[in-house]
């Protein structure tokens, strides 16, 4: 029997839409509202403009599995919205809006980012698609851990 890999990865764009702050401290509001699963590379590449909303391809970047994060996967397959984390940071040297930094299927790795409050961390809507992918990855992968008392 051959041994399952302890992990995967597909590469995942993500659209994030630029719309006008609605507070005098925040010039635009950043929201991402949409993940591409098998998306071709991109770079802040503007897709549509409505008034003074804009949305970009932000990015595309893995979105990997990791076996050791079976139990966070099936958390939030749980969900009733499972969901991709993106986490966005504050770009350097402003050539693009934001740097998108990381997918990830894991809301306690999501959570770990928006615990730091550095980053902007965006919950995304999984596809049929997305969550059959990620389901069957966590299924094959997850393991009960028996309760021990101390």
């Amino acid at each position: 029997m051959a041994k399952a890999a302890s992990q995967i990865e597909m590469p995942v764009g993500v659209i994030v839409r630029k719309t006008p702050g609605v507070t005098r401290w925040a010039k635009w509001c950043w929201r991402a509202v949409a993940a591409l699963p098998g998306a071709g590379p991109a770079d802040w590449q503007e897709l549509r403009r409505e008034g003074d909303a804009i949305e970009y391809h932000a990015a595309t970047l893995p979105l990997v599995l990791w076996a050791d994060e079976a139990e966070a996967y099936m958390v939030n397959l749980s969900d009733g919205q499972p969901s991709i984390y993106l986490v966005l940071r504050d770009e350097i040297n402003g050539e693009r809006p934001m740097d998108a930094v990381l997918i990830t299927a894991s809301p306690f790795e999501g959570q770990d980012y928006a615990d730091t409050g550095e980053e902007i961390v965006e919950k995304i809507p999984m596809s049929e698609g997305l969550i059959a992918w990620v389901r069957d990855f966590a299924v094959e992968h997850h393991r009960d851990e028996v309760f021990v008392k101390r």
